[in-house]
């Protein structure tokens, strides 16, 4: 996996796998397997690109909304807990990580672009 790939989509992605496969299979333990192989690559790339602190926080938070989403999912039930937990997480990734690598590219782009 590239360091360069924005990592919003795969926390998302990590949690919506994970709870999908747990449910579908009905083994917990494999869905925790492919929700620690995502949050896993979202580490390798924020360790490659990011402070040691905003990968700490990062994988804090993806941890939490983990964890909460199972208190939500007593009010709301399993999937739109587990959307809101995704949310978060691919918020957090995307304020914390994504968008200085992302916006900062796309405007030294279009100034490269103008100014040629």
């Amino acid at each position: 996996m590239r360091r360069d790939l924005p990592t919003a989509p795969v926390a998302a992605a990590g949690l919506i796998a994970g709870y999908a496969v747990a449910a579908a299979s009905g083994s917990r333990p494999l869905g925790g397997v492919v929700l620690a192989a995502f949050g896993l690559a979202c580490i390798w790339v924020w360790l490659g690109r990011d402070t040691v602190r905003t990968t700490l926080i990062l994988t804090g938070v993806g941890l939490l909304a983990f964890a909460l989403s199972h208190v939500v999912a007593l009010l709301t039930g399993p999937w739109p807990a587990v959307l809101l937990a995704a949310a978060a997480a691919a918020g957090a990734s995307w304020r914390l990580s994504d968008a200085r690598r992302f916006t900062d590219a796309s405007h030294t782009r279009r100034q490269a672009h103008t100014t040629s």
